[in-house]
């Protein structure tokens, strides 16, 4: 940006910031400069305290043009008016006149704004014939100079109505996104309540029947009670595994490659094959030994680059895409990282670049949050050097939350 076009931005917010008596008591001023021209140049005899009177009365309100826009208009309206029949002095140009118009046009209800309009046109004309007995090419110059104030006024508050609407349009847009990724949330925790009710209610079933028959069958049959112990081990192992795999698996996998039941970080490199076989280069490194990972984790890591490259591929309009595993003593962090376009749908208010839902407004990245924290890690995302970036850390002790 130039150094003037920043200036000019300064200079814009600084007035609007500022007190409106105080910029339109310098507007004031500004206007009597020149109205004061005829008092410094009349002959002498010529200027009267009439005239004095008048030509204020034509400034004085515009002090207030912002707080009463149609009761000043018509003070300067009258006062103009007064000055013109009596003369002493006069003015060749009413300015005070075309900055009411300017304001009426801006600020004035619906009602007033036409009521003026009319005004200019019925009173300009004969004013301009018959008063000052102007020529053709004054009488042009008299009528077109207000209709430019009152032109240049309805510009600015249309301007200032779109810049209004642009603004309410971006704060429901914001408003829309932050209630999706709220209704996304409470639908993820809603199912994986429902998952887990029905894994514990069938395994504390299973458990508590067998363990109110076990001591009546030691005392009878021991080796059934040695039975039901084993189906108590077996029915908390297995419930044990399941709610593991609910808390890592928060949505089921999308549109990207074939499910490989159970999903683990070990078939990452089948799925980057798979991704391959669409037509976009997929790399992946890997650094560091590999160790292993709660049950939950191994869930979530697959299904995290999952989501990642089907976002990639769905959203990103990208040429190319990398996976990377850095795997260290405490955690293995997962990186996917894509040349898309995720600057673009980050500012274009939640759209992608074919006119569908944008790299931010899914509900998959915000599933991919909830499946790192489901099983004690993080997860970041958003535009990276080149295009956009999915970064999550996932634990390699303990399991999920």
């Amino acid at each position: 940006m130039s150094v003037p076009s920043s200036l000019l931005a300064w200079v814009v917010d600084r007035l609007r910031n500022t007190n409106p008596y105080v910029v339109d008591g310098a507007l004031a001023a500004a206007v009597a400069v020149p109205l004061s021209v005829p008092f410094l140049t009349s002959p002498p005899g010529h200027v009267t305290l009439l005239g004095v009177v008048l030509n204020v009365g034509t400034v004085l309100p515009l002090i207030w043009r912002r707080r009463a826009p149609f009761t000043v208009a018509v003070l300067v309206y009258v006062f103009a008016a007064l000055v013109s029949l009596h003369h002493r002095p006069g003015q060749m140009l009413q300015y005070s006149g075309l900055v009411v118009i300017y304001t009426i046009a801006d600020r004035g209800r619906p009602w007033q704004r036409r009521l003026f309009l009319w005004v200019i046109l019925l009173t300009f004309p004969p004013a301009s014939f018959l008063l000052k007995r102007n020529t053709l090419a004054e009488f042009m110059f008299t009528m077109l100079l207000p209709l430019t104030a009152y032109l240049l006024g309805t510009l600015a508050r249309t301007n200032r109505a779109r810049i209004v609407a642009v603004a309410q349009r971006a704060a429901e847009l914001e408003r829309g996104r932050e209630a999706d990724a709220a209704r996304a949330a409470a639908e993820e925790r809603n199912r994986i309540a429902g998952d887990m009710h029905d894994v514990l209610a069938h395994a504390v079933s299973v458990m508590v029947v067998q363990a109110e028959a076990g001591p009546v069958l030691l005392r009878t049959e021991p080796r059934r009670a040695e039975r039901a112990f084993d189906v108590i081990a077996e029915a908390g192992r297995s419930a044990m595994e399941e709610l593991s795999r609910t808390l890592g698996a928060l949505r089921s996998a999308s549109d990207v490659g074939v499910r490989v039941p159970p999903p683990t970080v070990a078939g990452i490199a089948a799925l980057v094959d798979q991704v391959r076989g669409t037509g976009l280069p997929v790399g992946l490194t890997v650094h560091g030994t590999a160790r292993p990972l709660p049950v939950g984790a191994e869930t979530a890591g697959y299904r995290i680059v999952q989501e990642a490259l089907t976002n990639t591929l769905k959203h990103a309009a990208a040429s190319s895409a990398e996976v990377r595993l850095d795997w260290t003593d405490d955690e293995l962090v997962l990186t996917v990282t894509d040349d898309g376009a995720g600057r673009a749908a980050a500012v274009d208010g939640g759209l992608g670049p074919n006119g569908g839902p944008g790299r931010w407004g899914g509900h998959g990245l915000a599933g991919i949050r909830q499946r790192a924290a489901a099983c004690g890690g993080t997860a970041e995302m958003g535009p990276g050097q080149s295009g956009f970036r999915v970064r999550a850390r996932l634990p390699l002790a303990g399991g999920g939350r």
